[in-house]
């Protein structure tokens, strides 16, 4: 009765109501490819670094010193909210075929993601029919923990901890998930149109710059902002937890190929040319117009570099990896700097300005330098276009939106003599010690 409803007014192109559970797909042990499947869980260990402790200690270490446990309790239940979260439902909405907008139900709480060694068969998900399922949906769990991970960057400082987590059950199961759909399963509306997203500059970074950007503007300035100088914690730390990132880049582009293969290979090799190219382009900004290099920037750029290539890793060739890191360290460079300024939000550590215009960079240079020898692709800007401004706006609307549900449960600012004490106490009855 529900299936002719819905036929009769057209909301099957909108919804992916709850299905039965559909057969099992099943596949001989003997089926799995080895490597491809060590590769791929070696991938998602590699990308939870990225979070755990990458991000982490890459943001920790741009606080004020009374927020610095705050920041890495925010992370870090962040990453077990997602987790959970994904387990009952935003894999299997993510990730399975459904309508053009969202997945279907059979694979929630990860029902049928079944290891039979008696029966010698294994799960197998049409995406990846060579490697177990499990494998997959835990490497795409590692992507959704880290999407999430990056919008604390915006509101540190000034964000209660339970709203936080209140906040980031709903962003991932709203948000993340109806996007990745939309990019990465094949029948979503992005994908059918042809936008080209290797690893995640739509998915991950835009969508993160974007709803970062809208927490920024719901919560307001932190006390002080502009007016005095928000000493870093340790910036030593900010540089371990971006080379960390660096490092777990390889997994996150190199991974996504899905196998041990020369794409694999390749993405890897443009990966880190990329992050070299964004460091030293932050580092020529910098250079012309202060004459001097920071430490901080050289960090920031090789995180945009890799922000930006990763739309296209799988994609292009080794020198125009090269090319979209500097490229994109320059624009990074100014969009935390004469952006953010005219912008006029508090987006305390830069996710739009790095995340976000890096994301985007990275989108429409895929479009103009995709190559059809590599990839078997064509690249279409105007699709690529498409699926930044779709997803952009989506993410900033549907923040702003969430943001102000989760302040009807629970207030998500803290009071003001709280933020002047600092969260590590007000929030957590911690601190860092001497």
């Amino acid at each position: 009765m529900r299936s002719k409803l819905c036929r009769r007014w057209g909301w099957g192109v909108w919804l992916a109501l709850p299905q039965a559970v559909q057969a099992q797909q099943l596949v001989g042990l003997a089926q799995m490819h080895a490597a491809d499947t060590a590769w791929v869980l070696v991938s998602a260990t590699l990308v939870l670094l990225m979070t755990l402790p990458g991000v982490a200690l890459f943001y920790a270490g741009m606080v004020r010193r009374k927020n610095v446990l705050s920041t890495l309790a925010a992370v870090l239940g962040t990453a077990c909210v997602v987790s959970v979260v994904w387990f009952a439902v935003g894999y299997s909405l993510a990730l399975t075929p459904g309508t053009r907008w969202l997945g279907g139900l059979d694979r929630w709480w990860f029902t049928g993601l079944d290891y039979q060694l008696v029966a010698q068969q294994v799960a197998v998900s049409p995406m990846a029919p060579h490697i177990p399922e499990a494998a997959y949906a835990l490497f795409q769990l590692t992507f959704a923990i880290i999407t999430a991970a990056l919008i604390v960057g915006a509101l540190v400082e000034r964000m209660r901890f339970g709203a936080l987590m209140l906040f980031m059950a709903l962003w991932s199961l709203l948000v993340y998930v109806p996007v990745a759909h939309w990019v990465w399963e094949p029948g979503g509306w992005l994908a059918r149109m042809g936008a080209l997203d290797f690893a995640g500059g739509t998915v991950v970074h835009v969508n993160a710059g974007a709803a970062g950007l809208a927490c920024a503007c719901y919560l307001g300035k932190r006390d002080g902002y502009g007016k005095e100088a928000f000493q870093p914690y340790n910036l030593g730390w900010t540089m371990l937890g971006a080379c960390l990132l660096w490092v777990g880049w390889l997994g996150f582009n190199g991974g996504s190929a899905l196998a041990a293969d020369g794409r694999a290979a390749l993405a890897m090799v443009v990966t880190h040319l990329a992050a070299a190219g964004g460091a030293l382009g932050w580092a020529a900004g910098e250079w012309l117009l202060h004459r001097r290099a920071s430490l901080l920037g050289l960090c920031s750029g090789l995180v945009a570099g890799l922000v930006a290539v990763t739309p296209a890793a799988g994609y292009v060739g080794m020198g125009a990896g090269l090319g979209i890191g500097a490229v994109a360290g320059l624009v990074c460079y100014w969009g935390a700097t004469g952006f953010k300024r005219w912008l006029g939000a508090d987006d305390a550590l830069d996710v739009f300005g790095v995340h976000g215009l890096g994301g985007m960079v990275g989108a429409i240079l895929t479009g103009l330098l995709a190559s059809s020898t590599i990839a078997g692709v064509q690249g279409n800007v105007l699709a690529q276009a498409v699926a930044v401004v779709a997803v952009a706006a989506f993410s900033f609307a549907a923040t702003c939106v969430l943001m102000w549900v989760t302040d009807r449960f629970l207030p998500v600012r803290v009071e003001l003599t709280d933020e002047q004490q600092g969260l590590d106490i007000s929030q957590h009855r911690e601190h860092l010690g001497p």
